[in-house]
């Protein structure tokens, strides 16, 4: 009979540790959400310690996302423990998972501890945790590192105070595939009492080796994954939980495996993550690449027009890539627009369903054709952003023997503000007339833009993140128009600084 597998995600949690990254908490239910329909076994919402958001952010999920597990991690210590608790107990399956590493390296440098030390304060911790919920997960940190002998000790130690699932992490990403299965082998070989316990595993990329490693741990008995959607994390990322699945489904004469991850979700999942994350899909990325599933050369071609099984080991629809089935233009109406919503893995609340399709109609006017990859960007546009500012129009003067110069009126409530600014260039001088506008001050840290679809009227998606006292807030806009997806991004990440910060009072606003 096939073994089942579980899937931890830590994209809120792990993910969010990847460098420019910065979630607010409605892009994390946004996204915990989904991940609930992905399928995942447990959502590891943060760490609740770090921050007052990272805790309010976990109880939140706690509270509201039913049908999975959701983890706090914590150091092993009281505290830390303590503080976890209070932010998942409202959850259906609430799971405290504490870490300590074990690591000679570690323990030398980084913990100052000795083996002893480390070894009474993770049983210790363990008990504090199961003395507050029956779900205990324990993670020796390094463990890829770790000599064996010490690692097979603490693990013993740990499941007998109680633990229920034991994490065996490649932390830095050091191991290789037969070096990691072997290891996850001698440890259900020589720990008496692991089987009162689930292994997991949690590996890193920066040898490029995590979802490799991962597969050869479940090859040997390691019953869960954690994972990131896209591969997101600390340095080079984490496994990713797309190439995780879907290397099992498409080999499973080999793993004999089985899951309850829905993977006609997983694009959607990953577009969603990628959008409020503001990290793009490498095109030749496994799975939800924009690559993945094209042909170029001549060879291949006739090949998948011959029988698709010659260049395709999937196919996109089992990955929710589908192919449109429904034209969509200007004369589309609302039902039709909501069941292609629908259809594409959305769901959407009345009034999120009508502001889409405004934007639907007005992009509609402007291209003859509405593409999937159209609405997936009308749609993502905005999700969770406060709409504090609103752009009422701008006008911009340009050339290449002229300065620049943009007039921007910017809506807040019922007054409009209007300013005219300088800039190197149409996009420079149409952000300074938005600061002068908001009374933001901020440095534009990253710019991109990329074309959604192709073709002349192509929607053109703007990404950008500024800095603001300290933080990185990031932004999104698209547009046919480059320069307005550009004014629509610039202004979105405002927006998400001035409702995380408290940025602009009242009485600034008033006063003008």
């Amino acid at each position: 009979m096939a073994r089942r597998i579980r899937i931890f995600d830590t994209t809120l949690r792990d993910g969010e540790q990847t460098p420019g990254v910065n979630l607010n908490l409605q892009e994390k239910m946004e996204i915990a959400k989904q991940l609930a329909r992905l399928g995942v076994d447990v959502i590891e919402g943060g760490f609740a310690i770090a921050s007052p958001g990272d805790f309010e952010s976990i109880m939140m999920l706690s509270k509201n996302i039913k049908g999975v597990s959701i983890a706090s991690l914590c150091r092993a210590t009281e505290k830390d423990i303590d503080r976890a608790w209070e932010a998942v107990q409202y959850a259906e399956s609430p799971r405290i998972h504490t870490f300590i590493a074990t690591s000679d390296i570690h323990m030398k440098y980084k913990l100052k501890m000795t083996e002893e030390e480390v070894f009474e304060r993770a049983v210790a911790m363990v008990r504090r945790a199961k003395s507050y919920c029956s779900d205990v997960e324990f993670s020796a940190e390094d463990a890829s590192r770790t000599r064996e002998d010490f690692l097979i000790r603490i693990v013993e130690a740990v499941i007998a105070a109680g633990a229920t699932v034991v994490n065996i992490p490649d932390t830095v990403g050091y191991t290789t595939p037969v070096e990691f299965g072997r290891l996850i082998r001698n440890l259900r070989n020589n720990v008496p009492n692991i089987d009162k316990a689930d292994i997991s595993v949690h590996c890193h990329n920066d040898l490029g080796l995590a979802v490799a490693n991962s597969l050869a741990a479940v090859e040997n008995g390691a019953v869960q994954v954690e994972c990131t959607v896209n591969g997101l994390g600390e340095r080079a990322g984490n496994a990713a939980v797309e190439e995780i699945i879907m290397g099992i489904d498409t080999r499973k004469d080999y793993y004999d495996i089985t899951h309850k991850i829905d993977t006609t979700q997983i694009y959607r999942t990953s577009r969603l993550v990628s959008s409020l994350t503001g990290v793009g899909v490498q095109p030749n990325k496994a799975i939800v690449g924009a690559n993945a599933f094209a042909h170029e050369s001549g060879i291949h071609q006739h090949g998948v027009l011959s029988e698709k099984s010659t260049y395709e080991i999937m196919t996109p629809e089992s990955v929710g890539v589908g192919k449109n089935r429904m034209v969509l233009g200007k004369l589309s109406g609302h039902h039709a627009f909501e069941d292609r919503l629908k259809e594409m893995g959305y769901v959407l609340s009345a009034e999120e369903v009508k502001a889409a399709f405004e934007k639907f109609k007005d992009l509609a006017d402007r291209k003859k054709i509405v593409t999937d990859k159209d609405i997936e960007a009308l749609v993502d546009e905005n999700i969770a952003v406060p709409e504090i500012f609103v752009i009422d129009s701008f006008q911009i003067n340009s050339g290449n023997k002229m300065i620049s110069t943009s007039t921007v009126s910017i809506r807040r409530e019922n007054e409009v503000i209007t300013e005219a600014a300088t800039g190197d260039g149409p996009v420079d001088a149409a952000f300074n007339a938005i600061e002068r506008a908001t009374d933001v001050k901020a440095e534009l840290v990253h710019y991109s833009i990329k074309a959604v679809t192709e073709g002349k009227d192509a929607l053109g998606e703007v990404t950008v993140k500024i800095s603001s006292n300290n933080s990185v807030y990031m932004g999104k806009g698209v547009s046919t128009d480059i320069i307005e997806a550009s004014v629509k991004a610039y202004l979105s990440a405002i927006n998400r600084s001035i409702s995380e910060i408290g940025k602009i009072s009242e009485e600034a606003i008033i006063s003008r």
